[in-house]
């Protein structure tokens, strides 16, 4: 099993390839992700159909740029370049992962966009 670290770097890795199968693989089945001014999505079934249909985001890419690990929470600061709505856009985000038993259980994003 992989160090929470790993994990997360993994999830920005797959998301971006649109390797959506091993990125639910990657979540615990009771899965909890938070936006601010969203409801969140709750379960893998709702994550993957998010992933698949619902993300507003395409064509992108996340740059990591800082880490902080505190035991099985794991903080992310970095960007995203990418489309929205067939416009280019480009932005700051910082989530946070909440690990149990070696699974993402919680994830929360935050960026200066209204919707990702």
């Amino acid at each position: 099993m992989d160090d929470p670290e790993s994990v997360v770097r993994r999830y920005y890795d797959l998301v971006d390839a649109e390797r959506y199968d091993d990125l639910v693989a990657l979540f615990a089945e009771d899965v909890s992700y938070e936006r601010p001014g969203q409801d969140p999505i709750d379960g893998r079934d709702a994550l993957r159909t998010f992933y698949e249909e619902g993300r507003p985001l395409d064509e992108g890419s996340h740059e990591v740029h800082d880490v902080v690990v505190d035991g099985e929470t794991i903080a992310v600061r970095g960007t995203f370049s990418g489309r929205q709505g067939g416009e280019r856009v480009g932005f700051g985000f910082a989530d946070i992962h909440e690990f149990e038993d070696g699974a993402i259980v919680r994830r929360y994003s935050f960026t200066d966009r209204d919707e990702v």
